[in-house]
């Protein structure tokens, strides 16, 4: 008895003096990065202006904020601000930028990693305890956007105090909770509101490395697997469908492969999170062909895309009635809560065809997780719905658009242009 109570005793005391548990720190997510996929997402703004580099941000109770480049995804996106003891850790520096490709808003800012070149990011649409993190400046996962209201702050010049209280949503204040920040009610006081920018040069501000064979999340072995090379995302980032490979058609991998998207290798398990097929869903067609106005078929090569199989090229081929040729018309469920409109999915992959305007000419129209989201957690996206109503013939113009621009055939994969109205751009199903 005595002595389990010395080892009690002895446990406690080390459990206290272990600054790690102190602090409860975040776990960290991923053992590395993908260094071409995080060099691609967290681009410095070399033209940026900025008010303060390098920086400290100071806690009212005196700790200051910092981030862990392993605590998110293989980009560094999603990683949770943190706090510590000033100087305790890396991760420590933040530019304060006022002007520049990510924002372009009169007496706003940008609070951004020197450690990783990722943004102060609030996002309400995920789940709570989970909104305020570090994402790629301008909104996009591999690093393609441009401004978004979710990453800027208001700014009155001065050193603080402060409070962070995202243009997305000017009511809720950045919040010190515990070891992290988070959100809640703007509350003038609330001293766990109060931030100041110290102007002391931090630790760890240089960017992270990474080895060269990236690690899986999600404890699929990739170090016997060659990676695709990551290019940025334009057009000639994941080419059409051959045709030799279009005539035989493209398996769906159940295992960690190239792919062409940066990320390098598909990873199984995300992509069944991502890719969740809606059991629950009215179906006008099941598996069936869908013909371009220029008479090929449509179809979709699943390695064509990043490591959760998002961001597919639509591809135009030859109709041969390859499984990678055939979708469904979904008219309600999950993904689809619009009267007279349908989600166009993949039988392959379960990805639905996407517009999104805010990717580089060429490359707005992708099969991307129905829902929006990248992980699969999205509900409804009108840059996914389209106007149906029954019958064969279907026009691609995707709700977010008003009938203003429409998806249509261009050079070997779907593509986007102002809607016609003259029958011009119709596709048919091949019931």
């Amino acid at each position: 008895m005595y002595s389990s109570v010395l080892a009690l005793l002895a446990l406690q005391s080390l459990t206290a003096a272990s600054p790690i548990a102190s602090r409860n720190l975040v776990r960290k997510s991923v053992t590395e990065l993908d260094q071409a996929a995080f060099e691609e997402a967290q681009q410095p703004d070399n033209t940026a202006t900025k008010a303060f580099s390098g920086t400290q941000i100071r806690t009212s109770s005196g700790q200051c904020l910092f981030v862990d480049e392993l605590s998110g995804d293989f980009r560094a996106n999603l990683t949770p601000i943190q706090v510590a003891d000033c100087g305790s850790t890396d991760g420590q520096g933040w530019d304060v930028i006022t002007a520049g490709k990510h924002n372009n808003v009169e007496g706003s800012m940008l609070v951004v990693s020197t450690l990783t070149n990722a943004c102060f990011n609030f996002d309400p649409r995920r789940a709570s305890g989970n909104q305020v993190l570090l994402f790629s400046c301008g909104g996009r996962a591999d690093g393609g956007g441009d401004v978004t209201n979710s990453q800027l702050f208001p700014f009155n010049g001065t050193s603080g105090p402060l409070t962070f209280s995202p243009e997305n949503d000017p009511q809720s204040c950045f919040t010190v909770k515990g070891s992290v920040v988070d959100i809640a009610p703007c509350d003038a006081a609330n001293a766990d509101q109060q931030f100041t920018f110290d102007g002391t040069a931090a630790a760890g501000g240089n960017a992270p490395t990474a080895t060269d064979t990236p690690t899986s999340q999600t404890g699929v072995d990739v170090t016997a697997t060659p990676t695709a090379p990551a290019t940025t995302p334009a057009a000639t980032a994941s080419p059409a469908a051959t045709t030799d490979a279009a005539a035989g058609g493209i398996p769906n991998p159940t295992e960690a492969v190239p792919v062409s998207r940066a990320g390098g290798v598909l990873q199984p398990t995300a992509v069944a999170e991502s890719q969740e097929r809606d059991d629950t869903a009215t179906r006008a067609f099941t598996s069936v062909s869908i013909k371009a106005p220029n008479g090929q078929c449509l179809f979709i090569d699943p390695t064509a895309g990043d490591f959760r199989e998002n961001l597919i090229p639509v591809s135009l081929v030859d109709c041969a009635g390859t499984p990678n040729e055939k979708f469904d018309v979904i008219m309600a469920g999950k993904h689809n809560n619009a009267q007279d409109s349908a989600l166009i999915v993949s039988s392959l992959t379960n990805g639905c065809i996407s517009f999104d305007g805010r990717r580089p000419a060429g490359d707005t129209v992708t099969l991307f997780s129905c829902g929006g989201r990248a992980a699969g957690e999205g509900e409804t996206n009108n840059g996914q719905l389209v106007p149906f109503t029954g019958g064969t013939s279907l026009v691609f113009a995707p709700e977010s658009e008003r009938n203003a621009t429409c998806i249509v055939a261009g050079n070997g994969r779907l593509d986007s242009a102002p809607c016609a109205n003259d029958g011009s751009q119709v596709f048919t199903i091949l019931a």
